[in-house]
């Protein structure tokens, strides 16, 4: 989940090295080239599980009912698009999550599909803002990505028009400048450890939201450091730091009590409770709950890794009347 937070400097701090004409290139070799989608029942599982419970594609493509904690998916929305993301985001424009669901995606090739996720171009050649994760997609191996277009092409479709995003008038012709190829890699041969959990955390996005930015870029120094504000209904939300930190972040934890953090949240058996104007999380729990345990355990492996980072976050402050 994203992944929102970029300052209208990010769109003149672009690294144009790479960059892709909007209608003439593959994510690999700057030409169009064609893609054919999986269709085996193990490839298909492969993109469902990857859709909803790792790249977390639902996140942002449904509705989610803020009423509740955590923001559920709510019935019968899912891949529908619709969500809006502006000002409580922090971003500069208003931008509309797409419908990707068959309603909206029959008349896209396989390709396109493939360019817009991993590359950031829309089929009608415009640029994607990259609120949509496509710089990280477009590290994925390439299998997982067209697993997860497969799978797209089996949702059930929601016939939901979605408003065309509203980037600021400044922002319009640097978003031309952003798409850049997708640089596919090889998924590690072992699906635990370390680089396995990089390979996860990359596709989920976890530094997106929980490292500030500085300049419109993530602020190295403090990667995984948390501190990210969202303005939600009840107050201000913050990210956590989930770097090893032993006082301020998820050093003291063990990999048992992470995996635990997350599972706890197991539609199966947590019913979200409302939540009126007190404490919400954007942090998609019952989506992630649905990762297998030794994927959050290579996660928790690979965090481990990362430099440790002393703050302290206060995660959520309440509106003061």
């Amino acid at each position: 989940m994203n992944r929102f937070l970029f300052l209208l400097m990010a769109t003149f701090s672009v690294v144009f090295s790479g960059c892709v004409h909007p209608k003439a290139y593959s994510p690999e070799t700057g030409r169009i080239r064609t893609v054919s989608l999986p269709t085996t029942s193990a490839q298909l599982e492969r993109g469902r599980y990857l859709a909803n419970h790792v790249a977390v594609c639902m996140d942002c493509h449904s509705r989610r009912d803020y009423n509740r904690l955590g923001g559920p998916v709510v019935s019968g929305t899912v891949g529908g698009g619709g969500e809006e993301f502006g000002k409580n985001y922090g971003l500069p424009g208003t931008y509309y999550a797409k419908n990707i669901t068959p309603f909206a995606l029959k008349n896209w090739s396989d390709t396109e599909l493939l360019l817009a996720m991993t590359a950031g171009v829309s089929k009608d050649g415009k640029p994607l803002f990259p609120l949509m994760p496509y710089a990280n997609y477009g590290k994925m191996d390439e299998s997982d990505a067209l697993a997860i277009l497969a799978y797209l092409r089996t949702l059930e479709p929601v016939e939901n028009i979605v408003p065309e995003s509203k980037p600021i008038a400044p922002l319009k012709l640097a978003m031309k400048m952003m798409p850049h190829k997708a640089r596919f890699q090889p998924m590690p041969r072992q699906k635990t450890g370390v680089e396995y959990g990089r390979y996860l955390v990359t596709m989920a996005g976890c530094a997106d939201c929980h490292t500030k930015r500085a300049m419109g870029g993530l602020a190295k120094k403090a990667a995984f450091a948390g501190g990210t504000e969202i303005r939600m209904a009840g107050g201000t939300l913050r990210t956590a730091n989930i770097t090893p930190d032993l006082e301020t972040g998820i050093g003291a934890w063990t990999k048992d009590a992470f995996i635990r953090r997350f599972k706890t949240y197991d539609p199966a058996t947590f019913s979200a409770p409302e939540v009126g104007s007190g404490f919400n999380t954007v942090m998609p729990w019952s989506m992630y709950a649905g990762m297998s345990e030794q994927d959050l355990g290579a996660i928790y492996e690979y965090l481990k890794t990362v430099k440790p980072v002393r703050n302290n976050v206060v995660i959520f402050s309440r509106i003061k009347k």
